[in-house]
Order: C-alpha cells, then sequence, then structure tokens
C-alpha cells in the first residue's frame, strides 16, 4: 500500500471500533390521544418521534411550530473563529440571529425548527464564470425555501432571515409566495467600514488602479485586507443587499428599524427575538402574508426604494415579489411616476453626495426616518399593515416619538460627529444639495424596449446646469467581460468613447453584472466621460453614467446586438425629468436622424462575434428560456408556471403537427 493512501486513512485511534448497535432511546412518552392517533397523518405523528430524537423534551413538543429559514454560509465556531468558510460576511453570523430567534421562540412555548440554503457572493464572482449562476440562483433558492416551508405541514410561521444581493430577495420572494401563512423577514445587517482604509466596494477595483499606477502593491495588500471590518454583515454601501433590506422594511415584511443593523451588535440581536416574539403574535391573531404584502406595500416599497436611491437590481426584485404575492407587477411607467413623485433623500455610499456608509443610515433612523419624511409628502400609504401588527401609519407615530430613534441619532453625533440630518436629509435640504431621484430608463433605437441608469450616480461634473447629461461619441463595442476590462486596463477605452458590452444578457450570461467596468471607470480620472452601455445588469455599488437592462437582448434580436466598433451613438439623460433616449445616429463620416438609424440597424447582420458565452452553464440556459417565456427581465426575471406550460405546449403541439405533416409527406 503506498504512502498516500495511508496518510488519508491515518493511525487506527483507540476505541475506533468500540461500536454500538442500538440504545435505549430517549426518556418519556409523547403527548398523544385517541384522536391524534386516528385523525393526525402518520407523518405528523412520525415527525412528533424525529423531534424527540433529536433531543426536544415530550412535554413540550405541541407548541406552535416555527420554521426559521436563514441564508447561512460557512461554519463557525463559538468563539466566532471559522472552522470553514462562507462565500461572504453576510451570511457568516445570521445563524446568530437563527439561534436568537429559536431561543425566544421555546421560551414562548413555540417549538423551533431551522433550516438554511447558503447563497453565493456577487463581488467574489465579478469577472468570473461565477456570475452565471447569481441571478439564476435567486429562483432556484426561493424554490428550495418554498419547498423547505411546504415540507413542514406542521408549521405554523416562518422567520426569514438573510442578507445579500440574491439571498434576501429569494427569501422575500418564497415567504411572498406563502399567502396563506404568517411570515416575517430579519434583515442580517451590514457590516462596518475600516476606522482607516476603503470600503468593500471601493477595494474590488484595486487591480485596475494598481495597473494605471494609482496605488502600489503595498497599498492593494495593505487596504484590501482591512476593507471588511467586522466579521459579519452585507457591504458598508447602498448597493444590492442593502437595498433589499431597505425594501423588506418598506413592505412591512420586517419589523420596524431593522434594515442595515450592525452585524453581531446586541441592537442586532434583539431584533431576532423581537421577531419571534411578532411570528407568534401573528399566528395568534390569523395575520397571513397576503395581509401584509399588498397592491398598498408594493406601492410603499417603491416610493422608499426612490427615496433612499437603490440598486438598480430591485427591478428585477420587486417585481418578482409582486408577482409570487400574485399582485400586479410594477411597469416602467409605474417605476417613472413613482421616482418623479419621490425625492430621494439620503445620502449614502455609492451616490453621496456624501459617501457615508450603511450603519450610519441606521443610526440616522433608517427606513423609519426617511418614512417620516415621505409620510408629511403624503407618499405613502398609512394603511398598510405591518408584522408588527400595527398599520404603518401608527408604526410611524412610535417611531417619531421613540426613545429608539432619539438615542440612536444622538449616538451617531458623539461617536461620529455626525448630524444625523446630514445622512437622511429633510426634503428641502435634500433638493438644496442637489440630490435628484434615483433612476431613469432611456429608450431609442437601440433600447425600443428600454433601459435603466441610475441617473443620480451620473458624476455631476459631466451633467449640464439643465440637468442633461450629453454625450456623443465613438462606440468601442465588446462581446466578452474580460476583454473590455482588459482594454480599460491597458489604456485602449479613452476619454469620449462609449463603451457597449453587447451579448451578456440573459441569453448570453445570465444577465452577469459588470462591477469590474462600472468601479474602474469610477475610479479612473477619465471614467467620468465614458459611457457603457449593455444588455447585461450593473452592481447596485456601480455609478456613472452606465446603461444597462438594455432590451431587447442582443441575443434576442436586440439592436444593441449590431453594433460595430466606429458607430456614433447619441446618448441623452435628463436628471429631473427622469427621461433619457439612446441612439444609434452614425457610421463612419455619415450622421442621420434616429429613425434612419434604426433602418440601417434592422437591415444588418448581428455582430460577427455575438454569441452566448461558450462557458455558460445548462442550468442558467434553461433559466434564460423560462424567464424569457414568463416575461423576461421587465417582469423580473420570473418563473411564471402559466405562461412556461402554455408555450410548452403550444411548443409541443407544433412539433407534433410538424411531425405529422412530415409523415403524410
Amino acid at each position: 500500500m503506498n504512502e498516500e493512501f495511508r496518510a488519508i486513512m491515518g493511525p487506527e485511534a483507540s476505541g475506533l471500533y468500540d461500536i454500538h448497535t442500538h440504545a435505549a432511546g430517549p426518556e418519556g412518552k409523547l403527548p398523544l390521544t385517541a384522536d391524534m392517533l386516528t385523525e393526525l397523518p402518520s407523518g405528523d405523528l412520525f415527525g412528533l418521534s424525529q423531534n424527540v430524537g433529536m433531543g426536544w423534551k415530550p412535554d413540550r413538543l405541541l407548541g406552535k411550530q416555527i420554521l426559521i429559514l436563514s441564508t447561512q454560509g460557512g461554519i463557525r465556531a463559538e468563539d466566532g473563529t471559522p472552522v470553514a468558510l462562507g462565500f461572504h460576511t453576510g451570511h457568516w453570523e445570521v445563524g446568530l440571529l437563527a439561534r436568537e430567534a429559536a431561543r425566544e421562540t421555546a421560551a414562548l412555548g413555540g417549538v423551533p425548527f431551522a433550516a438554511a440554503v447558503s447563497d453565493p457572493c456577487d463581488g467574489r464572482s465579478q469577472g468570473t464564470t461565477g456570475m452565471f449562476d447569481s441571478l439564476p440562483y435567486r429562483n432556484d433558492a426561493a424554490i428550495v425555501f418554498r419547498r423547505l416551508v411546504r415540507s413542514l405541514p406542521t408549521r405554523k410561521g416562518v422567520i426569514g432571515i438573510g442578507t445579500c444581493d440574491k439571498g434576501l430577495p429569494a427569501m422575500m420572494i418564497a415567504l411572498a409566495g406563502m399567502r396563506d401563512l404568517p411570515t416575517i423577514v430579519v434583515p442580517g445587517g451590514v457590516t462596518l467600514p475600516p476606522t482607516d482604509g476603503e470600503d468593500a466596494a471601493k477595494i474590488q477595483t484595486i487591480g485596475a488602479r494598481y495597473a494605471h499606477g494609482q496605488i502600489s502593491l503595498e497599498e492593494a495588500a495593505d487596504l484590501g485586507c482591512r476593507a471588511c471590518a467586522t466579521p459579519g454583515g452585507g457591504c458598508q454601501f447602498l448597493g444590492t443587499a442593502a437595498s433589499a433590506q431597505v425594501v423588506a422594511e418598506a413592505l412591512g415584511m420586517s419589523l420596524p428599524h431593522a434594515a442595515l443593523a450592525p452585524s453581531g451588535q446586541p441592537i442586532w440581536l434583539e431584533l431576532a427575538r423581537q421577531s419571534a416574539r411578532a411570528i407568534q403574535r401573528m399566528a395568534a391573531a390569523g395575520t397571513m402574508t397576503r395581509d401584509i404584502v399588498t397592491d398598498a406595500a408594493l406601492e410603499n416599497a417603491m416610493a422608499v426604494y426612490a427615496a433612499f436611491g437603490g440598486s438598480t437590481n430591485l427591478l428585477l426584485h420587486i417585481p418578482a415579489i409582486a408577482h409570487a404575492a400574485g399582485l400586479r407587477i410594477p411597469d416602467v411607467g409605474d417605476w417613472t411616476r413613482v421616482n418623479k413623485a419621490v425625492p430621494r433623500l439620503v445620502s449614502v455610499l455609492p451616490n453621496g453626495p456624501e459617501y457615508h456608509p450603511t450603519v450610519r443610515v441606521f443610526m440616522a433612523g433608517g427606513v423609519p426616518e426617511v418614512m417620516l419624511h415621505l409620510r408629511k409628502l403624503g407618499l405613502l400609504n398609512l394603511n398598510a399593515r405591518t408584522v408588527s401588527g400595527e398599520t404603518l401609519g401608527a408604526v410611524l407615530d412610535w417611531w417619531q416619538d421613540s426613545e429608539r430613534r432619539h438615542e440612536v441619532r444622538k449616538r451617531l453625533l458623539a461617536v461620529d460627529g455626525i448630524d444625523p440630518d446630514r445622512v437622511i436629509l429633510p426634503p428641502a435640504q435634500a433638493a438644496a444639495r442637489g440630490l435628484t431621484s434615483t433612476v431613469a430608463f432611456p429608450v431609442g433605437n437601440l433600447a425600443p424596449e428600454g433601459s435603466v441608469i441610475k441617473s443620480t450616480a451620473i458624476d455631476p461634473d459631466v451633467v449640464g446646469a439643465d440637468g442633461v447629461y450629453r454625450h456623443v461619441g465613438q462606440a468601442k463595442v465588446f462581446t466578452s467581460e474580460k476583454a473590455a476590462v482588459k482594454a480599460i486596463k491597458d489604456g485602449a477605452i479613452r476619454e469620449g468613447d462609449i463603451l457597449a458590452l453587447i451579448g451578456r444578457g440573459p441569453s448570453g450570461t445570465g444577465m452577469e453584472e459588470t462591477y469590474q467596468l462600472t468601479s474602474a471607470l469610477k475610479h479612473l480620472p477619465f471614467g467620468k466621460h465614458v459611457t457603457l452601455i449593455t444588455d447585461a445588469r450593473f452592481s447596485g455599488v456601480s455609478t456613472g453614467a452606465c446603461i444597462g437592462h438594455v432590451g431587447p437582448e442582443a441575443l434576442a434580436g436586440g439592436p444593441i446586438g449590431k453594433l460595430r466598433d466606429g458607430d456614433w451613438i447619441d446618448v441623452r439623460i435628463d436628471r429631473n425629468a427622469l427621461e433619457g433616449s439612446l441612439d444609434f445616429v452614425g457610421e463612419g463620416e455619415a450622421r442621420f436622424a434616429p429613425d434612419v438609424g434604426a433602418a440601417i440597424l434592422a437591415a444588418r447582420p448581428p455582430h460577427p462575434g455575438l454569441a452566448a458565452d461558450p462557458a455558460l452553464p445548462d442550468d442558467t440556459r434553461l433559466w434564460a428560456a423560462l424567464q424569457a417565456a414568463s416575461g423576461g427581465t421587465w417582469r423580473g426575471s420570473v418563473y411564471d408556471a402559466d405562461r412556461i406550460i402554455e408555450t410548452l405546449q403550444a411548443g409541443m403541439a407544433a412539433l407534433a403537427s410538424g411531425k405529422e405533416r412530415g409523415t403524410k409527406a
């Protein structure tokens, strides 16, 4: 036998073969009655045996069963040291929340159950083929969460704990679909910024900055080590993770002042205990998810999202939540209406104008503080019910004079020297500081179905005095993010260019995030003079003149897939009116109107390099097809079972008819 095999098998430890073949079993008796034995399904009875087999005391079996779902990842020792790493800090500590929720459930006489579906890290997978699984994962995780809920038929309520870019949206989608159960969301919180260093967004640009001589190797290594200053919680900026937490609370699915709490701290742990108490009250009162997640709640969530200036990825997630809840799915007109009506009030990374980390938003009062301002403006549905058992209006009445509000805001001033009203600005002050609404939806001959830009995050230096960003430039076209990143690092992208990344939508890559590009452009001196257009999407921390979600996507015949190097493109974004256009207007020396450009594009063949990424997994190809049949990205990239079945049946009928014709011929 070779030494490698011996090393694998290891030494034979003493007592290794002292194997027991039976045991006495748990002491006590199941609290059964004759009616239980004659009326209950065998699964309910067997479940009791399983419960005591895991150590639950027989005399405590009949309490309300509460399922605690989480996105926990990694293996964390009791002292906090890693036994096995998770994919990201966001899910590293949420097991502590699950533990506190379970203990509180048991203390109230309930029987807690726990299960987890861990989630990926979009930061870790940027620029890799791992990104091809990012958005599709959301649908898969929501399915598994729902299957776990249904697989415990005796549960009386569900607590969902999640934090990051796909895990928390998946949790909300799953729970919104559990319409006839009490459910509650516990946002997993945020990590702290380093006392001296860079946040987790900027640190993702060390490669590009090093390539351009902006930082040294030693600086990159030092800054990178300190970026995640505490081991748990989502990133320190208002990206998709933080935006999803805000939306959960705005929907009424979370308790007040739950979003963006600092992970690992007492106020964060208390949230889990409060949520365990709330779910018991919901179960006792017969309050179901359908009572919370309503059209009114969805309008509130869209308004709060706009006031925060959240990630454009929520344009995918909020419609998916609406679909799961059986509500009307908001369309581009709804988003535009809300964004025009609602002022942006939050000054936070990455939008500014002051780049406060998300924990300061929490300390300034978080979601309920923003809602106080929106209430004064008449922009909220105050009769919407929340998991607290109170209407939104009653919750805001409490918040206005609460000890919690006054103490956290006072603490922010004392510890960081920051006036809370510089983080969450009153509307008049926000207007004076030039905060503009969040997103616009440019259309044109390159985006006939529309596109998305976080217009508030365009550098003010390149916006006209009238609030309009204008850029007429020549395209440099890429069919892979890797090639586009290399062009930036090598200096092939210059001031005035329009960088077009095509074929990276759902059918090409699973609609990858392209934060490598947006982050590099943000932190390079010429980057604010470059416009990026793509059928892919962006990280929630992306800023600049970056237009994504271009539809139709290139591989579905979208005109963006017919661009060539040197084509002239006219981009106009009105940050005040929240309107924009994206048009092909010239080739070579010729210039023409958008309608002429549309005709030229229609006659052109696709770009010769246009193709699905060769590394695209079959799982993601299937996801892309299913979400396309369900209405595509503008309906949230959901799985609409009725539409999918209808499409499959029509396809099968067409295939059968074709075979029949072939046989007759």
